[in-house]
């Protein structure tokens, strides 16, 4: 810290004079690049209804309460097939995102200046764009419906378990590899009996928490025509069936619930 002396005595200061204009230099910046985006955002936004919102939400509160509970008998097929994309969708990202876990690791890889990258823009790519842009883009492809929402999923997720699992493969103990490699082992036994048992737990781990985050988005797939209890969402909204959409806002939320509740039993048992 620097010390500066005043009448013989040695005075601290925090920072030198240089170092506290360059703070103040930033503050000023960061608070003239702050009011230039919300007078951006002041000018394209229609303030008389933020300050009727209260009004509004009031309003539509008084519209969805109570939920029609008759409706619920009609929400079984569309829960099922969200948590049948979620399911699937994680399936199909963990079978394509292990070889390429394998391919971005440094010490898995079999080239580090063509292989890897290839498999980094892979994770990057994947993980870069929503399940709901993918989502739109597949309908797009190949027409909408419960499918469009499996290989949104399993696209979304392929970037996110690939990186995790990468970065496990990379932590492993690499005393185990050089025991079996001494051994006179091939690459794939050293690989099979050498690092799949050690990234298994982080395997199943990464599976189970893909796997709830998946069904949270697969339930607002359906917006898009993605299939999902989502579907019954925007078809309920778009005729202003207020005590629907309440109902349905409830089963999300349990839903979710649930598969918080059973993602944490399987990886506390797992870990």
């Amino acid at each position: 810290m620097p010390v500066q002396e005043l009448k013989g005595q040695k005075n601290w200061q925090r920072r030198t004079s240089r170092e506290s204009l360059s703070h103040w230099v930033l503050w000023l910046i960061g608070v003239a690049i702050f009011a230039y985006c919300w007078q951006q955002i002041s000018d394209a936004t229609t303030w008389f209804f933020v300050w009727d919102a209260p009004r509004i939400a009031d309003d539509i509160w008084n519209r969805a309460t109570p939920p029609r509970w008759s409706y619920f008998s009609q929400l079984g097929k569309p829960i099922w097939d969200t948590l049948n994309i979620a399911t699937l969708g994680t399936i199909i990202s963990l079978i394509i995102a292990v070889p390429v876990a394998f391919l971005a690791a440094r010490n898995t890889t079999p080239s580090q200046y063509i292989i890897r990258p290839i498999a980094l823009l892979i994770i990057v790519s994947t993980r870069s764009i929503n399940s709901l842009i993918w989502a739109l883009l597949l309908i797009a492809i190949i027409g909408p419906g419960v499918f469009a929402g499996v290989i949104a999923i399993a696209i979304r997720s392929v970037g996110f378990c690939a990186k995790l699992l990468y970065e496990a493969i990379e932590e492993i103990d690499t005393s185990q590899v050089e025991a079996i490699t001494a051994t006179g082992a091939s690459r794939w036994q050293v690989m099979a009996y050498g690092i799949v048992p050690q990234i298994l737990p982080a395997l199943a781990g990464i599976a189970v928490f893909r796997w709830d985050i998946n069904i949270r988005e697969s339930t607002v797939l359906g917006l898009v025509g993605a299939g999902g209890i989502g579907l019954q969402l925007s078809s309920s909204l778009n005729v202003l069936a207020w005590p629907q959409v309440s109902l349905i806002l409830l089963v999300i939320l349990l839903a979710v619930v649930i598969s918080e509740w059973v993602s944490a039993k399987v990886r506390g048992a797992i870990i």
